[in-house]
């Protein structure tokens, strides 16, 4: 990590993935992307300070998350809706960390449909609204909202992997 173009280029990579994973912790986005960045500053402090990344940043980043995840839910104490001991037993592994890579890449595909679009594809996907209750909440007709719905899932499916596409039809 010689240069600044590395870590923009781990930031981009990871940034959204380590917030997901955070999230499954802590119910703060706020305090969610604070560890996150702070995680990252920590990685590019620490690399510029020894002159050499870890072998994996990928997985040192993940542990950091992990680590400053269980300090938070310290000071949150026992109304944090998660126990430290929980969250030690969920130690991010290999798995872990390529579930929250795939979810963040749906979810950055689901920010990127036109707002209506991304709209009507939450509230059925989602919130589990049928094509009526769209409708009616949209003031459209179902026959749009099945167009639109049909377009969404079109765009979501061109290019995407098929476990990536199965995670979304949940």
């Amino acid at each position: 990590m010689a240069d600044r173009t590395d870590i923009d280029e781990l930031f981009r990579l990871y940034y959204r993935p380590l917030c997901l994973y955070a999230a499954r912790f802590l119910h703060d986005a706020d305090v969610v992307e604070d560890i996150v960045q702070a995680s990252f500053v920590t990685l590019w402090e620490r690399t510029q300070a020894i002159g050499q990344e870890p072998d994996s940043p990928k997985a040192y980043l993940y542990r950091m998350v992990h680590n400053r995840c269980i300090d938070a839910l310290r000071q949150a104490g026992p109304d944090a809706g998660i126990s430290v001991e929980q969250l030690k037993e969920d130690v991010p592994d290999e798995e872990t960390m390529d579930r929250s890579f795939v979810w963040a890449r749906l979810w950055t595909a689901i920010d990127a449909l036109p707002p209506k679009r991304r709209e009507i594809l939450l509230l059925n996907k989602r919130d589990g609204l049928s094509y009526a209750e769209i409708a009616q909440r949209m003031g459209i007709s179902e026959s749009t909202v099945h167009n639109q719905l049909t377009k969404a899932m079109q765009t979501l499916r061109i290019g995407a992997d098929q476990v990536f596409f199965k995670i979304f039809l949940w």
